[in-house]
């Protein structure tokens, strides 16, 4: 069922709502961790727990979520993660232990799979293709627009306030997205239901949950780690017997999880994964940019929001034009420009040094997001365009945890690179092997380091390593994007618009 006029876009401003608490809540937790190290008491394993634990279960939850959203009904699905996000909230809010805190990310991981997928979804199911690249962009605006409003509220939040009421300001967002839900999204779901198909769900679930993992553990003990290789290869193993089986039931006139016919269609398949690499080349960026404004700039995290806001502006200004681009030059040479201007900002930030300007850094922050809007809106815009509203929720599910995979992966290599590049610069003849060993861990162990041996020069040294790190982690976000060039012009279908493909 369609919705018209401005009820539709009511309808979408409720979705909207709802994504935006969910991108806000990982933002804010960013710039809580060293508070919760201290509260709740939890060692360097408990404060990575915090965040795997949290994408190990979204990984796990995004097919059934679509699964369950076209069978039972979309809206159903969309507001029982919303209570379910409430919910979580509130458990971190008032967590007394680490181990408490991680069941209630957990909790949370699980909603905002349900949140994410329904949110793709109702692009779907809203609106018209000609109507859908604008959405697009205004769903990955509020994707994006929590990367500078979460540290900027939870770094004041933090300041002035007991620390459990950055996870509190939750609950009234999440509740507000529950209320116009209700009232103004209408229920959908798929006229004939799609298959529970008990070992794809299993299956999907255990691929996806072992690549993340073992993704996860490559970024915080670097490549060689061996049980990292192989979570990694067992989890592609899993997700190829998952492929298979699909298609297994497919051939037979049974009801498989998801349409593997989707992926005989170019736009859809390089729709999906140029998202995927499109994530993996912005990792490199959300990745490194904290921690040169915190431990290099010296700035605290509201600070640090606020220069992350040229890269959202960026992404406005990229993101408006995009579907009238794609119209005049197709959709193959709109990706492929966005991924240039991507790889363009990359390169300008790999040249940044200790004492940049300000200025300069927002320039190339800004000529990313300008790529970055240009690039999400066709790719998505073109996968969207293959899905039917029948099978949204499952479609929809299917672009997400390839999606979601890209943000680990980028943050195992980019993070890998950064602190090779950070490692290969320091200088530690003659120091203390405990005051050696914190510079090592890290940027922020080496200002430690600076601090406690009153060393004005081992912070400069610390600093000027990380910003070598930054810059190689950089070069790489390049190489990823102009290789998003390549692979957008080869493989991309030459379309001016999606609607003839939406329709077929």
């Amino acid at each position: 069922m369609k919705t018209v006029g401005i009820r539709k876009w009511l309808a979408f401003g409720a979705v909207i709502v709802a994504v935006f608490s969910a991108g806000l809540d990982a933002t804010i937790l960013s710039i809580a961790l060293p508070t919760l190290a201290h509260s709740l008491n939890a060692s360097e394993a408990n404060l990575q727990w915090f965040t795997s634990g949290y994408l190990l279960a979204m990984a796990v939850a995004m097919l059934p979520a679509g699964l369950l959203g076209d069978r039972v009904g979309r809206k159903k699905i969309l507001t029982a993660a919303l209570l379910l996000f409430g919910a979580g909230s509130i458990g971190c809010a008032f967590a007394t232990s680490a181990e408490w805190f991680i069941a209630a990310r957990i909790l949370l991981g699980i909603a905002s799979a349900g949140i994410i997928v329904m949110a793709v979804s109702a692009l779907t199911v809203l609106f018209s293709p000609e109507e859908r690249p604008r959405a697009v962009g205004i769903w990955g605006v509020a994707n994006f627009l929590s990367l500078p409003i979460g540290p900027i509220l939870g770094g004041w939040i933090l300041t002035h306030f007991w620390w459990g009421w950055v996870f509190l300001l939750n609950v009234p967002v999440s509740l507000l997205g529950f209320i116009a839900v209700v009232i103004l999204v209408p229920e959908t779901k798929s006229q004939n239901k799609p298959g529970l198909d008990p070992a794809g769900i299993i299956t999907s679930a255990i691929g996806l949950a072992a690549i993340t993992y073992g993704l996860i553990r490559a970024g915080q003990f670097g490549w060689s780690d061996s049980s990292s290789l192989l979570f990694i290869a067992a989890g592609a193993i899993i997700a190829i017997g998952f492929y298979s089986w699909e298609l297994w039931l497919t051939k037979r006139g049974l009801k498989p999880i998801i349409d593997i016919t989707l992926f005989h269609s170019a736009n859809f398949t390089w729709g999906v994964l140029l998202l995927a690499i499109l994530v993996l080349a912005m990792t490199g960026v959300l990745f490194t940019l904290p921690q040169y404004f915190q431990g290099v700039s010296g700035m605290d995290p509201m600070t640090t929001g606020y220069q992350l806001l040229p890269l959202v502006g960026g992404l406005i200004v990229g993101s408006v034009p995009a579907p009238y681009l794609t119209r005049l030059i197709t959709a193959k040479l709109s990706a492929s420009f966005g991924f240039l201007l991507l790889a363009i900002g990359a390169l300008f930030g790999a040249a940044t040094q200790i004492h940049s300007a300000s200025i300069y850094i927002a320039g190339w922050t800004a000529l990313i997001g300008v790529g970055l809007g240009i690039t999400l809106t066709t790719t998505v815009s073109a996968a969207l365009s293959e899905l039917s509203e029948e099978r949204s929720g499952v479609g929809a599910a299917v672009m997400q945890s390839l999606q979601k995979i890209g943000g680990p992966f980028g943050a195992a290599i980019l993070g890998s690179a950064l602190n090779n590049g950070y490692l290969n610069h320091l200088q530690l003849n003659g120091l203390p092997k405990a005051i050696a060993d914190l510079v090592r861990q890290s940027l922020f162990g080496g200002i430690e380091a600076a601090a406690i041996t009153h060393s004005p020069s081992l912070l400069i040294m610390a600093q000027n390593a990380f910003v070598q790190g930054m810059d190689f982690a950089l070069d790489i976000t390049g190489a990823i994007a102009l290789a998003g060039v390549l692979l957008a012009l080869i493989f991309l279908p030459a379309q001016k618009t999606f609607v003839k493909s939406a329709a077929q």
